[in-house]
């Protein structure tokens, strides 16, 4: 997540550099033949090219809403996550009565910050419909969001017993699986008697809350925009791009001045630009767990929420908070 006021002109330029470039060349090429070869027919009327902008336009606004809607939910579903992990550390430390409580208490929330930090190890594992290009590999390897097996391990090792994250490990969706060695694990107290039936009864329910989470950020993470869409999206830009120049020169060549047809470079870089920058942001916003700089923050959110909940315990060896990347306005 981008936390600064907004990103600078200077940022966005150096985001669409590459198109900026080849669109100027481009145009310039045009612009150029048209002058030195008095060609007539070079220019397009602006018509059909105004009226492919106008449907691009639409279709490019219908794009960037379904992404904020993606964007949105994806942040909706983890502030229900805090939320209910509060409520889920409370009833572990009040619920559980035991001579042992305080190791229980401890173990019970030791494992839900573990489901935390292995359901955004998961989440970020990159799909692929999602950014793997050089430089969005380059982004996730400084942002520290670029997961492998040993992450997974990791999170395991520091947070349950070492034959429970042998168990977790063997499994192919690790998150769902400590949810369902955590509800194992409640009904064990509960048959011992540590729970009564109505505590235990409350705390399955945010279990069941927590499965129910977890996988409407799967649903987000493993079914894209649908394809049909960012693919129509891509040939309509690209041939509205391809045309442009051409309009631009049938509107700037009808002056007397001969000359005044390269206005037509400057006139299609800046038109070009905009729509090329809405298409951008829609892009990168359709995914918000791919680990990038317009992610939702869910590292970030998940070390907030295990502080909060080991506080909750009185605990005292807790990690620092995640603040922005060095050198960045990016949380991640």
């Amino acid at each position: 997540m981008y936390q600064a006021y907004r990103f600078s002109f200077r940022q966005s330029l150096w985001w669409t550099r590459h198109s900026l470039l080849f669109t100027t060349l481009y145009a310039g090429v045009a612009s150029t033949l048209a002058y030195f070869s008095g060609w007539k027919w070079f220019a397009l009327p602006w018509q059909p090219v105004g009226l492919l902008g106008v449907a691009l336009a639409f279709y490019l606004g219908f794009k960037n809403n379904s992404a904020y809607d993606r964007l949105w939910e994806a942040r909706k579903i983890w502030g229900g996550i805090v939320n209910a992990s509060r409520s889920f550390a409370v009833m572990a430390r009040d619920f559980v009565i035991s001579e042992d409580a305080p190791a229980l208490r401890k173990e019970i929330v030791h494992r839900h910050v573990a489901w935390l930090h292995m359901l955004a190890v998961e989440l970020r594992k990159v799909t692929p419909w999602e950014h793997q290009g050089a430089l969005s590999s380059g982004n996730r390897e400084r942002y520290g969001t670029a997961v492998t097996e040993a992450d997974a391990q990791a999170v395991l090792e520091t947070y349950v017993s070492d034959e429970e994250a042998a168990y977790v490990l063997s499994k192919g969706n690790r998150s769902s699986h400590l949810l369902s060695s955590q509800s194992r694990r409640l009904m064990a107290l509960r048959e011992a008697g540590v729970i009564d039936h109505f505590r235990h009864l409350a705390m399955q329910e945010l279990i069941t809350e927590f499965y129910t989470l977890q996988g409407k950020a799967e649903r987000i993470k493993k079914f894209p925009l649908p394809r049909q869409w960012v693919s129509a999206n891509a040939y309509c830009i690209f041939l509205f791009g391809a045309l442009l120049p051409f309009g631009m020169i049938d509107v700037f060549g009808r002056a007397e001045e001969a000359w005044t047809v390269f206005f037509a470079i400057p006139a299609t870089v800046i038109c070009f630009w905009i729509f090329w920058l809405m298409d951008r942001v829609g892009e990168y916003s359709e995914n918000p767990f791919e680990g990038l700089a317009n992610d939702v923050p869910i590292s970030s959110m998940a070390r907030g929420i295990e502080i909060d909940i080991r506080q909750m315990l009185d605990e005292t060896d807790l990690p620092p908070k995640l603040g922005p990347i060095a050198g960045t306005d990016v949380v991640v």
